[in-house]
């Protein structure tokens, strides 16, 4: 996390608070997550250099980011046409290679699919069916669920191409994922 400089990824205005544990507002009424909650979330993904991730909900960027720097194939979608542009211009301000896409994402993207790993960086009010069957045998999918103003971290592992596991690991707060598989 210390090779990405994470005030790349905020406003201007807000750029001397970037390395505060906090979560800050960016723009299209969205927030940049606290680092310990990238972390946290990345930790669950049990990252390996070579791992093909997809991120739904680009945001500022910075997710995608620290996952690109420890060595994984990024696939990341954002619904903001704005928040989109801006993150396509630090990846390349960064030289990251990431697959960036823009449009609904909480469907995921089933023509890159399957993916090792699948990190959701919005609440969804239920879990995924959909993100679930674009997991890898052996992939992961951590995404927090429940409603507008509480949800849980939930970790769903594909067994074998039938079962999954399922296992909660806490609390969280995020904006909520829209789309037609979110919040409408």
């Amino acid at each position: 996390m210390e090779k990405v400089p994470r005030h790349f990824f905020f406003l201007n205005s807000l750029a001397d608070k970037a390395y505060f544990d906090q979560a800050y507002q960016i723009e299209e009424g969205q927030t940049i997550s606290q680092p310990y909650t990238v972390a946290y979330m990345t930790e669950l993904l049990s990252i390996t250099p070579g791992m093909k991730i997809l991120e739904i909900g680009t945001g500022s960027g910075y997710q995608a980011a620290i996952l690109a720097e420890m060595g994984a194939q990024v696939y990341t979608i954002e619904r903001h046409e704005k928040l989109y542009r801006k993150a396509l211009e630090i990846f390349s301000l960064l030289g990251l290679n990431i697959h960036c896409f823009w449009g609904d994402g909480s469907g995921g993207l089933t023509k890159y699919a399957p993916f090792d790993g699948i990190i959701v960086t919005a609440a969804a009010p239920r879990e995924a069916e959909m993100l679930k069957d674009q997991l890898a045998v052996g992939g992961k999918l951590v995404m927090p669920v429940g409603d507008i103003n509480s949800q849980k971290m939930v970790v769903i592992e594909r067994l074998d191409e039938n079962r999954f596991s399922r296992k909660e690991k806490g609390d969280f707060k995020f904006v909520p994922l829209l789309g037609k598989h979110g919040w409408k």
